[in-house]
């Protein structure tokens, strides 16, 4: 019984996990709310699962999943932080503001018409 309970306690810290990093890099507004829907639908399925080896590789495959997130996450700030990306427009703003917060000034907005 031990055992189960631990199975339990570890997809349940995985799935919190997942949810963590869709909200993080996926977003939480309500257009996406359907990443969260899938994922909360999956572990369901899981838990139901009889064949304990099956609701296993499913729980690897959410652990898999969110690790890859992050990782590729990680990966594009990286490519930012090397200047190594395409657009970085958005990236250079928040640099420059930081810099310029970080000596007491702050940048005007810039128009867009």
């Amino acid at each position: 019984m031990g055992g189960m309970g631990s199975e339990v306690m570890q997809a349940a810290k995985v799935y919190r996990q997942l949810l963590k990093s869709v909200d993080k890099h996926i977003g939480k507004e309500e257009y996406k709310r359907h990443f969260r829907d899938f994922i909360a639908q999956e572990f369901r399925k899981s838990s139901e699962l009889s064949d304990p080896l099956a609701a296993q590789q499913k729980i690897k495959l959410a652990r898999d999943y969110t690790y890859l997130l992050n990782s590729v996450h990680h990966q594009m700030d990286l490519l930012f932080s090397y200047n190594i990306a395409v657009d970085r427009t958005d990236e250079m703003k928040r640099i420059l503001g930081k810099s310029a917060a970080s000596v007491g000034l702050r940048l005007p907005d810039v128009y867009q018409p």
